[in-house]
């Protein structure tokens, strides 16, 4: 194998891990809602695309939230706007987390144009996704849409976003599914977030509302796009927001255990292209502050090489064993963690300067760490950028 075929393998064989297993918190949050839906790729529906938008759109709404900044003088207030979707009748709204964590002041307007004020339910800044609640209505129902199968999409279904960019009312955009279980780059393996990619319009102000099959269901929600590029954004599937929203109802957040590494698995042309003494497992390069991994003595890399432009930290310890399961295969790993919670103990195996020892320890609850929450905005939000800060478990 020559040079650049080596470099090639090592881009395509680097797997990371990093900002929460959000794969246990998903299978810890408690029993997904019975969210009914429709799916669009095995049964089509045949509705006049203007008569699905009449009949869904008075459940999108528009979202204005408010950052009171008692520290920042010349800039006490900052002012967001948003998209989002009614998902009961008691009032319930699904939205993005960028558009309302950590605001002090939240207003919805409903298509009818009334103004009410929001209460913060819950969110979960990694999948960007967060429920709020306005008060329910005094005489009649506030109108719903139902959550999809977005396990069923395919790519070249036709899909609609509907929000409220740049400050414009109800405006829908139509294009296709351009592709499914998109990974984002820069995203960690374990932080599994398969987002739909489409090329409807996404536009500031739009984050938090539907992107809609031809059935009128929602299938995902609105969540970035790609500024450098035309008619590439993304929504977080349905199935993913069906399987979150108990945990989020439940304790306001999703619950993940931590562990406190980041690294990626040693491969064998890494080994090759290296020529140092380096075992089988998972290498880490870094050891976050406070963490469970921290407190057992875990030592991240030490200096920096970069591969086919791909950073590598090394001289860190090397996980070879975990539970039992030898760390010579991401699915082993992958398959591991889905027994761990919060409280679960963990013994590892890790190898420092050729000599292996044994380091025993209990899984905390991942807390919000720096880089789950995008940069503040101001005026409408488009959401995270294609390249999110996800380094993190």
């Amino acid at each position: 194998m020559n040079v650049a075929a080596c470099l090639r393998v090592v881009t395509l064989s680097v797997i990371r891990i990093g900002a929460g297993v959000a794969v246990l918190g998903l299978a810890h949050a408690g029993p997904a809602l019975a969210f009914g839906g429709q799916g669009s790729a095995a049964d089509p529906c045949q509705e006049p695309l203007s008569a699905v938008y009449k009949r869904v759109s008075p459940s999108v709404v528009a979202i204005s939230s408010t950052t009171v900044n008692p520290y920042d003088i010349d800039h006490r207030l900052e002012h967001v706007s948003g998209s989002g979707v009614i998902i009961d009748t008691s009032g319930l709204i699904l939205t993005n987390s960028h558009v309302v964590y950590g605001r002090q002041l939240l207003t919805v307007t409903l298509d009818s144009g009334i103004t009410l004020p929001a209460q913060f339910v819950g969110a979960d800044p990694q999948f960007d996704i967060a429920v709020i609640r306005i008060p329910k209505p005094t005489s009649g129902t506030l109108p719903v849409m139902v959550l999809g199968d977005s396990e069923r999409l395919l790519v070249g279904d036709d899909v609609y976003a509907i929000g409220n960019p740049l400050g414009l009312e109800q405006t829908l955009t139509r294009g296709i599914v351009s592709a499914v279980n998109r990974m984002l780059p820069g995203s960690s393996w374990s932080l599994t977030e398969p987002l739909i990619q489409t090329d409807a319009a996404i536009n500031a102000g739009s984050s938090g509302g539907p992107l809609v099959d031809r059935c009128g269901a929602v299938v995902g929600i609105t969540t970035a796009n790609l500024p450098e590029a035309q008619s590439i954004g993304f929504a977080v599937p349905a199935n993913l927001i069906k399987a979150v929203i108990p945990g989020l109802l439940a304790n306001g957040r999703v619950i993940r255990p931590w562990l406190g590494v980041q690294g990626q698995f040693v491969v064998p042309v890494l080994k090759e292209l290296l020529r140092v003494p380096l075992v089988d497992g998972f290498l880490v390069e870094v050891v976050e502050p406070g963490s469970p991994a921290e407190s057992q003595g875990l030592h991240g890399g030490e200096f920096e090489l970069v591969i086919a432009g791909q950073p590598l930290l090394l001289g860190g310890d090397i996980i070879t064993v975990a539970n039992g399961a030898q760390l010579d295969d991401p699915q082993k790993l992958s398959q591991m963690l889905r027994t761990l919670k919060v409280g679960s103990a963990l013994s590892l195996t890790v190898v420092r300067d050729g000599k292996a020892r044994q380091v025993e320890l209990t899984l905390a609850e991942r807390p919000l760490l720096p880089g789950d929450v995008p940069a503040r905005r101001t005026s409408g939000s488009t959401g995270p950028t294609l390249v999110r800060s996800r380094q993190m478990f």
